[in-house]
């Protein structure tokens, strides 16, 4: 039996579009990056080199394809340490060619969402993230199951079209 694509897999073989969703606030808060956040160190955003990493040039290598890679995050107002964190290095993801839109969850009562973060691959591959209750990654599901590529497609654009920019998004 084949492997699942892996995300990186379905990134570079994506043709059209790939949709990210986010609705925790926190994540891995065991990163080196957050460590070194929390610890008062910043990025400048003009010195890209300090900053850039594989994932950035995978995203970059993407959108300049012409493929649509957007990111919309839900999140609990006020925000968490981590959601400060994520939104002052999402300089970062834009810079890739990332679109990235920001929503409090105050505005997504009446939407319906699913239950775990996810990113849907040309509108059919549906990989769905599994984090432990601190926010760990656990494992990863691949999925093309029509009730949930349909679900998590739904539920992103309804998402996006009520978020903000991260360009005109502050944080309270």
């Amino acid at each position: 039996m084949a492997s699942a694509p892996t995300l990186e897999d379905l990134l570079r073989n994506c043709t059209r579009s790939a949709l990210h969703l986010e609705m925790r606030d926190g994540y891995m808060r065991d990163d080196p990056l957050f460590l070194r956040w929390l610890s008062g160190q910043r990025d400048d955003p003009a010195d890209q080199a300090s900053w850039w990493s594989p994932w950035l040039q995978l995203i970059e290598e993407t959108t300049t394809r012409g493929i649509d890679v957007r990111r919309a995050r839900i999140i609990s107002e006020p925000a968490s340490e981590y959601i400060r964190f994520e939104h002052e290095i999402t300089f970062r993801n834009i810079a890739s060619g990332e679109q990235v839109r920001w929503l409090p969850h105050r505005q997504a009562t009446d939407l319906a969402l699913p239950g775990n973060d996810f990113w849907l691959i040309d509108g059919q591959h549906l990989l769905v993230h599994h984090f432990s209750g601190e926010g760990d990654f656990v494992d990863d599901e691949v999925t093309l199951a029509p009730q949930a590529v349909s679900l998590c497609a739904s539920a992103f654009e309804a998402v996006w079209a009520r978020a903000v920019p991260h360009q005109e998004f502050r944080l309270t």
